[in-house]
Formats: structure tokens, sequence, C-alpha cells
């Protein structure tokens, strides 16, 4: 008989009802793709530079050689191949002033001090992460390494999240491929809750938890795909249908040491699992994240990753208000599913 279950999380104390009996094929979940914006005029593309504020971080080619400077209120260039702005409307303002917590309120707040960004990865309005140039994709790598180092050197920054949202569904208002850069001066509670574990298991075991993750998932019904420097597999308790992880297999709790050997096989384990989701089920709308500190301290603990959540099914009455998530694509059938469609492409 066949039952559903109910997992917990690798780290988190999150759960998820992994729901086989209600089970649904990848065909399922196809939907008509909803157009992002009807703006005529996109901002994010080569020659509308006024419309946005003064990039922060331009990458550009000059005598064959790639440099890289700041706008001026004056000059906008636009021969660029990366753009980093300041978003219009930021989450995360640096003008904030900072807010210390008074004890024993219920309303406890703190200013959102910290910055809002919007990395433009390529002049190409339709640029895709599933066909993406190496060379581009290596840029957009630098970029993100660039920004980190920036803003995590400020003194009030605690944590740099680094996110992409493609498709309106997976809250995209533009369609130009870019990615957002938040710092803030708190850590999420999610990285918290990672790092406490992950801190936990290796004074207790004398290794780190995501290295024993790998070594389970490389050789199980999970597993998707992996090269010499990372493993891409589908997470125990996947709350998303089809969603899947890429680790590297060297520790590190942060990408700002990845070699070029390495980027280039991150960029390989980018492009395969994302070519596999996009043909799979039509290009679906999808947000992902990395999972990294800049903190020393975590440096021997803390492993980090990308995740990957494809926009597949909505969540309601039930998640919302218990926590617990329903997930009608077991990942077993997701990780099957990505590999054979993987193998196709390689035919």
């Amino acid at each position: 008989m066949i039952c559903n279950e109910i997992r917990k999380d690798y780290l988190l104390n999150r759960w998820v009802v992994i729901a086989i009996e209600r089970s649904r094929r990848p065909n399922d979940f196809i939907k008509e793709k909803i157009k992002a914006n009807s703006q005529k005029i996109c901002p994010l593309c080569v020659g509308n530079e006024a419309l946005t504020p003064p990039a922060v971080l331009l990458y550009f080619n000059e005598k064959d050689k790639l440099k890289k400077e700041a706008d001026t209120k004056e000059f906008r260039r636009k021969n660029w191949i990366i753009r980093v702005v300041p978003n219009l409307f930021p989450a995360f303002n640096y003008q904030n002033t900072c807010f210390c917590k008074e004890k024993n309120r219920i309303d406890d707040f703190i200013y959102a001090k910290g910055h809002h960004e919007v990395l433009v990865e390529s002049p190409n309005h339709n640029e895709n992460f599933a066909t993406i140039k190496d060379e581009q994709m290596i840029n957009v790598i630098d970029a993100y390494i660039d920004r980190l180092i920036d803003l995590g050197s400020i003194d009030y920054i605690k944590y740099v999240a680094i996110f992409r949202n493609y498709g309106k569904e997976a809250g995209a208002s533009l369609t130009h491929a870019h990615s957002q850069i938040i710092a803030m001066p708190i850590i999420p509670r999610i990285l918290m809750e990672e790092m406490e574990f992950s801190k936990n298991y290796y004074q207790k075991n004398k290794e780190c938890i995501f290295c024993k993750i790998i070594e389970k998932e490389r050789i199980g019904p999970r597993f998707i795909f992996e090269n010499d420097g990372f493993v891409v597999f589908a997470p125990y308790a996947s709350i998303n249908p089809l969603e899947f992880w890429i680790v590297p297999k060297k520790h590190d709790n942060t990408i700002l040491n990845l070699s070029l050997l390495e980027k280039k096989l991150f960029i390989e384990s980018i492009k395969t699992s994302f070519s596999a989701l996009k043909f799979l089920v039509n290009d679906p709308p999808y947000n992902f994240g990395f999972h990294l500190s800049v903190d020393k301290k975590t440096r021997e603990y803390y492993h980090w990753h990308l995740e990957v959540y494809p926009k597949l099914s909505i969540w309601a009455g039930f998640e919302k208000s218990t926590g617990i998530y329903i997930n009608t694509m077991p990942p077993e059938k997701a990780a099957f599913e990505l590999k054979s469609q993987i193998k196709n492409i390689e035919k």
C-alpha cells in the first residue's frame, strides 16, 4: 500500500507532507505563460539607462579587456555587459537610520537599513540560464562576488541575499534577465536555523552535515546530476514540486573562493539542470536563492549551496496557517523526471 509521508527538513524545524497518493505528472504542471509586464519600454535594456538610478557597478569591454566602473550622475555607459543598479522600490534602504530594539516589547523593530540592488545579467533582454553563454555566466557570478564583497564589508550588514525571480507568477515584475541582491542588518531565520544546526552537528560529529548529505544523495534515488565540482539533487523534504539544490563538493561557506574551474563546473551544473527544468515543464516560473555566509567563524561547519524552487503550486490555507507544506510530487519522482530529461537532452 502506498501511503503519504510527513518528512522533516535536513536542518530546519520544518515539515512537509509528501503526497504520494496525490502525486502528479510533470505535464500536469505545465501552464500557459503569463507576461511579467506590459511595458513597451524596458528600463533594463541597453539605451534606457536613464530610466534607472546610476549603476553602482558596470562590466564592459574596452580594447578586448574586461573593465569595471560605476555610473556617474552625468554619464551612463551604454556598452555594458553587466549592470548593477539600486532598486527603484527598495525593501531595504541605506538612508534609513538604525534603531536599536527595546527589550520587553511585543512590537520590537529596527529600521530596514540596508541595500536593495538589481543585477542586470545581460544586455540581451531574453537571456536564459538554460542557454546563456558560459562567458556571460562567469560575468554574472563574478558580479555576485563583487557585490557580496562590497556589501558584506559594511559594518551594519549581517547578511547578503542573492536571489532570482523568473516569471510573473514567481514575483518578477520585469522580463529582462536579472537577479536581485539585498543586504540587511539581520540574519534571516532560515539561514540562522541552518547555521545553528550545522554548528551543533559539527560540534557533535566533527563533520559537515552538508558534506554528509552530499555523500548520501549522490548515490540515492533523489540524485539528478554531478560533475567534478557539484552535485544536483532533489532534497528529501522538498516543499516545491521539482525543487532541486546545487551543492559544491568542496566544503566552503561562501562563493568568494571559487576558482575559475569551479565557476565553470558550477555553470555546467546550472545550465544542465535549468535546461532539464525548461524542457520538462515548458520553461516554468521559478525562484532561486543562494544560501551562504561570509562570516569566517562559520567556515568549518557551514556549506554554501543554491536552492531552486519552481513555482508550480500554490500554498493555501493549510500551509499558511500551519507552516506544514504539501508537495504533490515526491522528490524521488522529481529527480527521476529531471534526470531523464538530462539524458534526452544529451542524446
